[in-house]
């Protein structure tokens, strides 16, 4: 079987679509409280093609899916297009990365349509704080969220924290602790600079090796562990007599790009090898034609970097490659 292997040797089976860059949220360590400017509607890739591309893809080795944003929810009839891609041959896995505010109303629908799990954003446990972060929602509509993802049967559910120094650095040890008492698994994650490395990054940014050390304060017996299901980037933990685990994402401190398996589409139809680089690809040439999309995938392996260099300086004139200027919520991170 064709496989989707780049340069250095990294297999890659795995898309990340992005469906919308509109997100009901304004996090932020993700997007400006005001003044986005989201892509027209006509601009985005429809659901038929969202299809092709993944018909092309599943012929050379992608396997799994992710659905992401902005905030894939807001798009309507999301469960009818997870159905299609369900369909796919090939596709094994299909998730779905949400903040949570819409899952309430939607997660069966998606369970019955083919998703098999989802990530769930959430920065904190104190609702006061919530309004701080997203800036818009409540923290009840998420909670909401993950139990109706959990009593649809979409599991495992992780939940993703972005860690900000003087914001809720305070709740790793809550997190910890929602963890060893749910089987839940927490995934703290770097404030990454995508798209806006400014002074309000800089002041935030909190290496996740914090996590290990509080971890250690509240007396857990922690060890690695293997076998979370589409673990991806993260280092995974294991609380000893925990029901859940906890896992680190830290592209920043130690970046996983030797082990990357990943391509993104983003939701205007840009296939983008990696996210912080500026390389895309534009997928609306392969549309129609499915072995000039499988061409397009290719070529998204040879242009691929090694690395994305993300806690070296953003002006860099000795790199071959650009940092993005794309926010998260534009390119589907």
């Amino acid at each position: 079987m064709s496989q989707l292997i780049d340069r250095f040797g990294r297999v890659h089976d795995y898309l990340r679509i992005s469906v919308t860059d509109r997100c009901n949220l304004r996090c932020l360590y993700c997007m400006p409280e005001e003044g986005m400017a989201f892509a027209p509607s006509e601009q985005l890739l429809s659901y038929d093609h969202i299809v092709e591309v993944v018909e092309a893809a599943a012929a050379i080795g992608v396997t799994k899916l992710r659905i992401t944003g902005g905030e894939p929810l807001v798009r309507p009839g999301l469960d009818g297009l997870i159905r299609r891609l369900a369909a796919i041959p090939g596709i094994a896995d299909i998730a779905l990365t949400t903040n949570g505010m819409l899952l309430g109303k939607q997660a069966e629908a998606l369970k019955a349509a083919g998703l098999n799990r989802v990530n769930i954003s959430l920065d904190t446990l104190d609702a006061s704080r919530f309004r701080l972060i997203a800036r818009r929602g409540e923290l009840k509509r998420v909670m909401d969220g993950i139990k109706a993802a959990a009593a649809a049967g979409l599991t495992p559910i992780k939940l993703n924290c972005v860690l900000l120094k003087g914001i809720n650095e305070d709740e790793i040890a809550q997190f910890l602790k929602l963890a060893y008492e749910h089987p839940m698994h927490v995934r703290f994650i770097e404030y990454m600079p995508i798209g806006h490395a400014d002074d309000n990054w800089r002041n935030h940014y909190l290496s996740l090796s914090r996590v290990l050390e509080i971890a250690e304060a509240e007396g857990y017996q922690i060890s690695r562990r293997m076998n979370v299901q589409g673990n991806g980037p993260s280092d995974d933990w294991q609380m000893e007599g925990a029901a859940g685990s906890f896992g680190l994402i830290h592209p920043i401190s130690d970046h996983f790009c030797k082990s990357c398996n990943r391509l993104r589409l983003t939701s205007d139809g840009s296939i983008k090898p990696c996210l912080y680089w500026v390389d895309e690809l534009n997928a609306k040439e392969g549309l129609g034609n499915p072995e000039a999309m499988k061409r397009l995938l290719y070529r998204a392996m040879d242009v691929k970097p090694e690395n994305h260099e993300m806690a070296a300086k953003l002006a860099n004139e000795a790199q071959s490659h650009v940092p993005t200027d794309r926010r998260m919520s534009q390119i589907g991170g």
